[in-house]
């Protein structure tokens, strides 16, 4: 984890450091004296050398200082702790709703192979593949909560809040799961141990359940690991439509005011999440599979 933070840390400041814009002019304006900046830039360390500055913030970072942001002159740790959880709550519900939707239409769609159930899951599958998040997410503002007034167009307070957003950001993560059930499903179920199972009267429910679907778990494990750190990352979007006040939506307009501190610190941030996300997969696969458990006895 700590090469992977740290070249997040020197890719994210690289990029930031030759990217054209000075956060003090576009904060103060065109009109604000020259001087006047020049002496705001000394003071925030952005007239120092490159590798002066970066060193300065990999220091910071170690000592859980992610230094001050350049518009509020807050620290940013307390900017973005104050709206992670609403981040970190949005892609936990999407990854949930996609499990609950995309496993079990993947064994549908696998025990059924070639038939009506299969060409509707696979169906749906492609169909949440393709329809962009933001774009679900407008329309469903404009059906569920413009002309049938069910639902709050904004905010992230109530349960009701939380259903439009959640659906839009999860229907892609739903459908990439449920193929990849398929997928596993398939090559599972084809096994010698399966027919086994079979010959010796096993009820079909035990078989795929018990056999067939905790043997196929472990890819499906994997992506929807993956499918959780892309949805931190893909929030973005969908915090900015639903007005939410979420990590994704306040990096935008960090964006915008090109203040540098908030936006290594959001993106930093999450790739720490996806890090600890993806170490607890890893931990996963020992509960999953018995072999892979065997090995650390």
């Amino acid at each position: 984890m700590i090469p992977v933070l740290l070249g997040v840390i020197v890719i994210m400041y690289t990029l930031i450091y030759i990217t054209p814009g000075c956060p003090v002019r576009i904060q103060f304006g065109d009109a604000a004296p020259t001087e006047y900046v020049e002496q705001m830039r000394d003071e925030l360390g952005l007239n120092d050398p490159f590798l002066m500055q970066l060193g300065r913030y990999v220091i910071g970072v170690v000592q859980l200082d992610f230094g001050n942001s350049f518009v509020t002159r807050r620290p940013v740790f307390d900017e973005i702790a104050a709206r992670f959880p609403n981040t970190m709550q949005l892609a936990a519900m999407s990854v949930v709703l996609a499990l609950m939707i995309g496993i079990p239409l993947g064994i549908i769609s696998a025990t059924k192979q070639y038939t009506i159930f299969d060409g509707g899951a696979t169906f749906i599958g492609l169909l949440g593949v393709s329809i962009p998040n933001f774009w679900l997410g407008m329309l469903m503002i404009i059906f569920f909560a413009v002309d049938l007034r069910l639902l709050p167009p904004s905010g992230f307070s109530t349960p009701l809040h939380w259903i439009m957003p959640t659906i839009a950001i999860g229907a892609s993560s739903a459908a990439i799961i449920m193929r990849m059930t398929r997928s596993s499903m398939l090559e599972v179920i084809r096994q010698d141990y399966i027919r086994t199972a079979r010959a010796k009267g096993q009820k079909e429910s035990t078989v795929i359940f018990r056999h067939c679907l905790r043997n196929a778990l472990i890819p499906v494990t994997t992506v929807a690991g993956l499918q959780f750190g892309v949805l931190l990352g893909g929030a973005v979007l969908t915090e900015t439509i639903f007005a939410i006040p979420g990590l994704g939506a306040y990096i935008v307009g960090a964006i915008g005011q090109r203040d540098h501190m908030i936006m290594i610190g959001g993106v930093l941030l999450i790739a720490i999440a996806f890090s600890f996300v993806n170490l607890a997969v890893d931990i996963l696969y020992a509960f999953i599979d018995p072999r892979i458990r065997s090995q650390y006895r």
